[in-house]
């Protein structure tokens, strides 16, 4: 799970009544982060920043919310916490945070007038622990589903999911919120058949962090974080269409030495694997 990196926390704030929630990554200090958008329909708060060559190369807080565009209202929250915290980028006039954040359409699932909030993002901030991650359907999984392309009766539950690889002391792993329009994926048969009438629904898009103890600068978080969306691809069939916004971010805490190949090979298998441990 994801907190097998060391430093790295992880807190949930769930509504299990409405089937929404959100989840909070904390990163330690001097956390390295990229990422990487990649079907139509995305919903993300400061990606730009996370570009190669773009100024500040930290991020303090990933926040996964569901909710859609109204749960980025999250970030908020995670400001106020790390202003709290004293973490931060160091400007003329004080620390400014750095949260990241990307959603999930769930307003069709549970009650879609309660959406995380402000007051949700800090909550699963002060939750964040570095012991193990309840999986399933809590936090920004609580009202995630796969399998919507086909209809009512493909869909099932989704969630979230966490899975680690390791090589020596190296180690990368990776957490994500399965809501794909795609099934998931059995690789030893043959594709499914494409749906009749394929429904095209907005209420998709698998979001995740990868995270890694590995030295890695911009360039190869951004590397990482594109292979891990091969991950994707493997789990869920398909992906990546122009309803889903799937969005992966790539942390480097920076304490072992590794080929960014290796990384990338490992966070692959890391996020095929928690796609489909997020699936019951």
């Amino acid at each position: 799970m994801l907190t097998d990196v060391t430093g790295i926390r992880v807190g949930h704030w769930t509504d299990a009544a409405a089937r929404t929630g959100c989840t909070a990554i904390v990163l330690p200090p001097g956390s390295v982060a990229s990422g990487e958008v990649r079907g139509g329909a995305p919903g993300t708060r400061e990606f730009e920043l996370l570009v190669p060559g773009r100024l500040v190369t930290h991020v303090d807080v990933v926040m996964l919310s569901g909710g859609s565009a109204f749960g980025l209202a999250t970030c908020d929250g995670a400001m106020r916490w790390c202003e709290e915290q004293g973490f931060g980028y160091e400007t003329r006039a004080g620390r400014v945070p750095i949260v990241v954040g990307a959603i999930i359409y769930d307003l069709a699932v549970g009650d879609g007038s309660v959406r995380p909030d402000a007051a949700a993002g800090y909550a699963a901030c002060t939750a964040a622990h570095h012991g193990t991650v309840e999986t399933g359907p809590v936090g920004a999984g609580a009202g995630a589903t796969i399998g919507k392309i086909g209809g009512p009766d493909t869909t099932r539950p989704g969630g979230v999911g966490s899975a680690t690889e390791r090589d020596g002391d190296l180690v990368v792993s990776a957490l994500v919120v399965a809501n794909a329009s795609g099934h998931l994926r059995d690789p030893s048969r043959t594709a499914l058949p494409w749906p009749a009438a394929p429904v095209a629904p907005l209420d998709n898009t698998t979001i995740g962090v990868i995270a890694t103890n590995a030295a890695l600068d911009k360039t190869g978080c951004h590397l990482t974080a594109q292979s891990g969306h091969h991950g994707i691809a493997r789990a869920f069939d398909p992906s990546h269409t122009r309803f889903d916004g799937d969005a992966l971010v790539a942390v480097a805490t920076g304490v072992v030495e590794a080929d960014v190949d290796e990384v990338r090979f490992l966070a692959a298998h890391a996020v095929e694997a928690a796609c489909r441990q997020a699936v019951p």
